[in-house]
């Protein structure tokens, strides 16, 4: 078996999408990965958002942020995939690394000795 490795997905859609279009674009993404053999971990739909500038002229997007285990070979072959499509304004795939996510965090003896 390939070796595999936790990915976000992060896709901005075109704010103008009815339901069903953008239930036609979460199924393109599922296909996209049951073609690369990898796994859904998570979605967290994030909805309309202002965007942080202009993409085509818009000033809003539809986020979906995926959470994805893949081959170690497949990202660039799904956000290839997923930028060709219409309504799709913004493809970003990135490697997960759990040190991102921690904070170390500072020892309490540390904190006293200072207000002492």
């Amino acid at each position: 078996m390939a070796e595999t490795a936790k990915y976000d997905l992060n896709l901005i859609l075109d704010p103008g999408l009815s339901e069903a279009q953008i239930q036609t674009e979460k199924d393109a993404v599922q296909t996209q990965l049951d073609r690369a053999g990898g796994t859904l971990l998570e979605l967290d739909e994030w909805g309309l958002r202002r965007l942080a500038y202009p993409i085509r002229k818009g000033s809003e997007g539809y986020y979906l942020i995926y959470r994805l285990d893949l081959p170690l070979d497949k990202p660039k072959t799904i956000e290839a995939a997923l930028r060709q499509r219409d309504n799709v304004m913004r493809v970003l795939v990135v490697k997960d690394r759990p040190e991102w996510k921690t904070r170390k965090a500072k020892p309490a003896a540390e904190g006293e000795a200072a207000s002492a």
